[in-house]
Formats: structure tokens, sequence, C-alpha cells
């Protein structure tokens, strides 16, 4: 049987570990950033990346996969990550983007297959506006 004072020592537990979170969606991708403590008070960090994907009979779920990273190695990681960024901002071939129509010559278009309007059709809100000045 499990008495009270294991609960709260799992609960302080629970607490002490679970420190900062940031979640951060990307498309169809999620980050989750959580700073966790050890038993020792020594916080990490957990970077999950989770994309949601699905089973042959339709059903989904989500594949994490997780990269624990210990405050000894921060400086270093964070310079890989840098230098990484870098290189692809450097040397990424520019992707041509596919040549649509603009937006505006879309919407002319649509807008001149409604403009066969006669102004006689209007001519009776016209005689009323008309009508109501006069008074």
């Amino acid at each position: 049987m499990v008495d009270d004072k294991e609960i709260i020592e799992d609960a302080e537990n629970v607490e002490r570990e679970e420190i900062f979170s940031k979640a951060v969606r990307a498309g169809k991708r999620t980050y989750f950033f959580d700073v966790k403590a050890t038993r020792r008070n020594d916080y990490y960090l957990t970077v999950t990346e989770s994309k949601k994907r699905f089973n042959k009979d339709g059903r989904f779920f989500y594949e994490k996969h997780k990269v624990f990273l210990y405050k000894e190695d921060f400086e270093k990681f964070l310079e890989g990550l840098e230098e990484s960024i870098e290189f692809i901002k450097a040397n990424q071939p520019l992707e041509e983007m596919p040549t649509e129509q603009p937006v505006e010559d879309t919407h002319k278009e649509e807008a001149n297959a409604y403009t066969d309007i006669d102004f006689e059709d209007l001519e009776v809100g016209v005689v009323a506006s008309e009508e109501s000045n006069e008074k």
C-alpha cells in the first residue's frame, strides 16, 4: 500500500523535473524544448520532434525523436548548430517558385464576369433616393 509520504515525494520529484517547457509548431512538426532537473538538481534540456503519422488502418500516432542535451555540452552544441545553419543559408540552392497569375489579375477576370449590369435596373433605387431628397 502507498502511503501519503511516498505520494508527496513523487509529486515533488515531478515538480522538480519539469522546470520549463516551450512548444514550437513548425509545419507538420512540433518541437518541444523541455528544461528538466536531475535528482541532484542539475538542469538539462530535452528537444523532442513530434510528427503525426498514420497506421495502415488509418489510426494516427505521434512519432517522436528526442535529444538530451546536458549543460556541459551547451556551448559546443550551440556552436555546431549555428555553424550548420549558417552553412545551409550560404549554400542552399535557391528554389524557383512556380509562376502563378497575380491575384489582382484573377480578381479582375472574376469581376469582368459579373459586370453586365444595366443601370436601368438600378433606376428604381435612384428615383426613390431623389424623391427622399426632395422632401
